[in-house]
């Protein structure tokens, strides 16, 4: 019997990847040479959008899946902010409305035309101003509508309502460093995090108190990431103490050992981890590095269990990964990634190789479909909920958006947005004469700003006659 068992039994032993033909590429593309370790590139079963070079601010790409081949110099692009752009990701609940974060300390929420951008977009459908230095991560939350996360250089992590354009959680207390990645659990009532202090930490952002935490995740210095797995426990990847880069996995009920950890190389690039909960294979793709390694997870050791390796010349920049009601089940896709080049988008696709024509459902179990399980305000308030699944029998028909609508409330009307962890929690209880004293700070704060604004263009204004005068005196 052991003799039969040393090949473990799996149907993703033979899982392979297959790069595109070139013109199913998307070619001509300017990506964008920020040094942050994002995926600089996000997917859903009707667009690609890819951050670009730009001059003199920010911009993405936004392709309708099907407009391969050369993109034209003057394609339009999203560019309403006036720094890089480090992050994007698309709403799981709204193919067409996608969020961006930015350096220059703001989150923006646009609505993509439905046959993609005729003309380039500078007008998003909200801004999101709290951070005070760069943004570098946005996330949506799984299973609740127009619920966001952003993640800035300040150290802070933001939750937002996007339907009304506020900050209802603010945790800035928690994170003494940088963070390097914010993932949240399978029904959005948790989140981990991955930090420059070489922590992770299993945060509930509603109670705003820290659940779990692990020092020295992993010994090296170099950039690390953590993310839920559907059954609740945490994968990471990181490097050790001789910079070999690593793997590991943890139950965060009890946060001491791991409960796998394994040495992979020593290759330099931050390991991206992709994972399907479907199937529950992780797809790692090292920025810089050429291949991308898959393993599956399972309840008997060794745990991660190596599958195999996607090998092909050109280092990757970035990565995509496709949610699975994008993909073509009767091919037996398990995975489609779109890889970024210097100059183009590169698609690649992962399948389960089967004779049979036929669906296969214990490839394709039921998976999360688009709509949201929660309203945002029910989330806030302490409910939870698991995806709402879908079956991929018959293919995935992407259904009509409805447009994002934000509907702001008056400010002065309402709470101030929230600062500190005490104004959240307490400001629903306080009687109306504490909202008044709030009004009166704000009002005050903002004739404060207004004179300051006036002030400053007083001064720009004698500037500028000073300089005219110079001018003046040298032309003639």
């Amino acid at each position: 019997d052991t003799m039969r068992r040393v090949v473990r039994q799996s149907k993703f032993r033979h899982v392979f990847g297959q790069a595109v033909k070139n013109d199913q590429c998307y070619d001509d593309i300017r990506v964008s040479r920020v040094t942050w370790d994002s995926s600089f590139c996000a997917v859903n079963p009707r667009f690609v959008a890819i951050i670009v070079d730009a001059s003199g601010g920010g911009a993405f790409m936004v392709l309708p899946l099907h407009k391969t081949g050369r993109i034209d110099k003057s394609y339009p692009t999203v560019c309403g902010h006036t720094g890089p752009v480090l992050d994007i990701d698309w709403c799981p609940h709204n193919d067409q409305v996608i969020a961006s974060g930015s350096e220059d300390c703001t989150v923006m929420v646009w609505q993509i035309p439905e046959n993609g951008l005729t003309l380039s977009l500078t007008e998003p459908v909200v801004v999101l101003e709290g951070h005070s230095k760069r943004v570098g991560i946005v996330a949506w939350h799984p299973t609740a509508r127009n619920v966001l996360l952003s993640a800035g250089c300040d150290n802070a992590i933001i939750i937002w309502n996007v339907g009304t354009g506020e900050a209802l959680i603010n945790l800035d207390d928690m994170h003494v460093d940088v963070i390097y990645n914010v993932s949240w659990n399978r029904n959005g009532s948790l989140i981990c995090t991955a930090s420059k202090d070489k922590k992770v930490r299993v945060i509930d952002p509603r109670k705003q108190e820290i659940v779990a935490e692990k020092e020295k995740t992993h010994e090296g210095a170099r950039p690390m990431r953590a993310i839920f797995l559907a059954d609740g426990n945490i994968f990471t990847t990181g490097f050790s103490r001789m910079s070999e880069r690593q793997l590991a996995l943890w139950n965060p009920k009890n946060m001491e050992e791991p409960i796998a950890l394994h040495e992979m190389d020593t290759s330099n690039g931050v390991l991206l981890p992709f994972y399907d909960p479907d199937t529950n294979i992780i797809y790692l793709c090292g920025k810089g590095d050429s291949s991308i390694r898959y393993f599956e997870i399972t309840d008997e050791s060794p745990y991660v269990h190596y599958l195999n390796t996607f090998s092909s010349k050109e280092p990757q920049r970035g990565m995509g990964f496709m949610p699975k009601r994008g993909l073509d089940v009767n091919k037996c896709e398990i995975a489609r990634f779109f890889k970024l080049h210097e100059r183009k988008c590169e698609p690649i696709i992962m399948t389960v190789p089967r004779k049979s024509d036929l669906f296969q459902d214990d490839l394709y179990p039921d998976t999360a479909g688009p709509e949201a399980a929660l309203e945002a305000e029910e989330w806030f308030e302490g409910k939870n909920a698991d995806p709402l699944l879908i079956s991929l029998k018959h293919g995935y028909i992407p259904g009509k958006n409805r447009d994002l609508k934000v509907v702001k409330k008056n400010i002065l009307d309402n709470k101030p947005a929230a600062n500190k962890k005490s104004d959240l929690i307490s400001a629903p209880k306080k009687a109306s004469d504490a909202s008044n004293t709030q009004n009166e700070a704000k009002l005050d704060e903002i004739l404060k700003e207004l004179k300051s604004i006036k002030d400053t263009i007083t001064n720009q204004d004698e500037r500028i006659s000073k300089l005219e005068e110079q001018m003046a005196k040298i032309a003639d």
